[in-house]
């Protein structure tokens, strides 16, 4: 790999102009593409200490053996010369959105004599029509099978059809009424292509005419008294009424747009998008990309059009760039992408943030599968062995142990303002969460915000109870089971690693307190959030783990869970708290009424919003004691609360 400082440019040679950049190899390769407002600022930023950057951005200057650049005038040029630059040369090093699996579309082989309709994957063919793509394969199989019945066009193989012409009997799908049989001659190609053509409407969301032609031909045949024929209509136009509603309307008829949600983590982004064709739900897909540094919901939002709308079959919906673009946060370069959408498509795209209404409905249903997605990518990533026995291997090869960490512990504290510290000890064993292992603390030696000397505190009291536990283990039929109450002994158990969340200063706790209890055979580091670094006791500088590494997911992983079990913990005794300073006094209300209530309502604020009758119903709470609970609770003004995890201000 070559060393970037051997084609970085001459100092102030790089203009403070906006442009776009892009890195080669030494085939001159194009394998990165970026824009920047300030060139020099951002380039330069590839030239600082390489430990300051992301791994994957390290790789990359690496690789690289050659930078260069164009200056624009304006956001917008500088937007549509990155689309062209990607577009064109497919950079390696930008992110990929991409998918393991294939999404099923509906073809029509319009350019036959009698057109096909069948559910398919993979490529496509000139001459046929295409629609889709769709998440699931049964849902729209479904649907082709309710629309046969109301239009009985040929479903059947090359093959099939053939035999059937060579026999002259068609298949049981004519004797079912799922096929006209041209085949056999029991209609003509004109006759057949308009089934086809309603195929399409329907399929490309025109499905309003067809409904009131069915039904306009139902009622005159009852009006003609051709009550079996009215009887078939009616069959037909229920048939295409069940296809309809697995398409259900969701906007406006007029509406065509993509709506695009993402949720991201520091490691990975899963994007979602709907296809939204004449007011419905006509495609959908999900990807889930590896993220290469620490851009903005914004810029990924962007970034991700560029790449969605230059590759026509990453887009998959017929029609191209629709009239909209809805997406969760505006794009980085504003109303630039909106122009340049523009200019591709031929006529106006606007890019908007929905915010109320149908289109936040359906905004915030795309977030959630979005959510969904990368959850379900996480567990199937968590869940499999050897995933996991990787994370543990690189782990003890870049913390040089003795033998892979079988047992990690992280540790977390928790607080709001000084006030309620808790802590939180949580177990993977094998790379996987042992949530009978998890552990509170109650933090009784520290006061106020001192998170450091918090950590001291919890290693103290969890290594004081490993040594207790270990005394008490003597003999060799000595178990880590009570013999009293068989149930295994808290801390006996002595952890391969132990992580804690936090730099430098947390892990130089962590370390005084496993010193001053003789504690000096278990592996100790700690995970600083905001650059993901790994700090070892008494190392100057920390560990950077490659952004793709397995162990660093493990770690990110029992480092989240710990953090999510602190807080859930300081919320529940914070609202106990509350509710026990807001409620004492109040009487006929004791400690177990008191948690009763807790339990009942969840929080303080949901006890507020109740009505007397809604207390009441509460076991042990009648009516008296309810009328009694919501008049303490209206004497007293509802304060605030922030949400440790999310920094929002919340009422109480």
């Amino acid at each position: 790999m070559a060393d970037p400082a051997s084609y970085r440019p001459a100092p102030g040679t790089i203009p403070t102009q906006p442009g776009v950049y892009r890195f080669s190899d030494p085939a001159g390769t194009v394998i990165y593409v970026g824009k920047a407002k300030n060139l020099r600022q951002r380039l330069n930023s590839y030239f600082a200490d390489p430990h300051s950057l992301h791994f994957r951005t390290q790789t990359m200057v690496r690789t690289a053996a050659k930078v260069e650049w164009t200056v624009v005038q304006n956001e917008l040029e500088s937007l549509q010369l990155e689309y062209t630059w990607i577009k064109q040369f497919d950079p390696r090093f930008n992110i990929k959105y991409r998918d393991d699996k294939s999404y099923p579309w509906v073809c029509v082989t319009w350019g036959d004599e009698f057109p096909r309709v069948f559910v398919g994957r993979g490529a496509k063919r000139k001459g046929n029509r295409y629609y889709g793509p769709y998440a699931q394969a049964w849902a729209i199989r479904e649907t082709i099978d309710s629309l046969l019945r109301v239009f009985p066009m040929r479903s059947c193989t090359n093959g099939v059809f053939r035999n059937a012409k060579a026999s002259g009997r068609p298949c049981l799908l004519a004797h079912i009424g799922k096929c006209s049989a041209p085949c056999v001659d029991w209609i003509d190609a004109d006759a057949h292509r308009e089934f086809v053509a309603d195929v399409c409407d329907f399929l490309a969301g025109n499905t309003n005419h067809l409904t009131r032609r069915i039904r306009q031909a139902m009622q005159q045949a009852s009006d003609e008294l051709e009550f079996e024929r009215a009887a078939v209509l009616r069959d037909q136009l229920a048939a295409l009424t069940s296809a309809t509603e697995r398409n259900a309307i969701v906007l406006g008829d007029a509406t065509d747009a993509d709506v695009i949600a993402l949720a991201a983590d520091e490691l990975e982004v899963a994007i979602q998008v709907f296809h939204v064709r004449h007011g419905r739900v006509r495609g959908e897909r999900g990807w889930v990309a590896d993220r290469a540094d620490d851009s903005t919901l914004e810029e990924l939002v962007e970034n991700f059009c560029l790449q969605l709308y230059a590759d026509p079959d990453l887009a998959g919906i017929s029609g191209g760039i629709p009239r909209e673009v809805l997406v969760p946060v505006k794009p980085a370069s504003g109303k630039a992408l909106a122009d340049l959408l523009s200019d591709v498509r031929g006529s106006r795209v606007t890019v908007n943030v929905p915010q109320r209404g149908d289109k936040r409905v359906l905004m915030d249903t795309v977030a959630r599968n979005a959510g969904e997605a990368l959850a379900l990518h996480k567990t199937k990533r968590a869940s499999d062995l050897s995933t996991r026995n990787r994370a543990l291997e690189e782990l003890q090869d870049a913390l040089g142990l003795d033998a892979p960490p079988l047992r990690i512990e992280c540790y977390d504290i928790s607080h709001l303002q000084g006030t309620e510290v808790v802590g939180s000890m949580v177990v993977f064993e094998d790379g996987l969460a042992r949530k009978s292992e998890y552990r509170r603390f109650i933090i009784r030696t520290v006061e106020g915000s001192d998170d450091v000397g918090s950590i001291h505190e919890v290693i103290t009291r969890r290594f004081r109870r490993y040594l207790e536990d270990q005394e008490s283990l003597t003999g060799e039929d000595a178990v880590l089971v009570d013999a009293t109450t068989g149930v295994a002994r808290r801390f006996a158990y002595k952890p391969s690693l132990v992580v804690v969340d936090g730099g430098a200063p947390q892990v130089a706790a962590a370390k005084a307190a496993m010193d001053a209890l003789g504690i000096t055979d278990v592996p100790l580091i700690g995970l600083a959030k905001r650059l993901e670094e790994v700090w070892l006791p008494g190392e100057e500088f920390p560990l950077i783990l490659p952004r793709a590494s397995e162990g660093l997911y493990l770690l990110q992983r029992a480092r989240d869970e710990a953090h999510r079990f602190a807080i859930a913990h300081h919320r529940g005794r914070r609202s106990k708290s509350m509710v026990d300073s807001l409620l004492d006094g109040v009487p006929g209300l004791g400690e177990l009424r008191r948690k009763a209530l807790v339990k009942h309502f969840g929080s303080l604020k949901k006890l507020r919003e109740a009505e007397v009758g809604d207390i009441a119903l509460v076991p042990g709470i009648g009516a008296k004691t309810a009328a009694a609970v919501k008049a303490a609770l209206a004497a007293q003004e509802p304060g605030e609360a922030i949400n440790t995890a999310t920094g929002e201000v919340h009422p109480t």
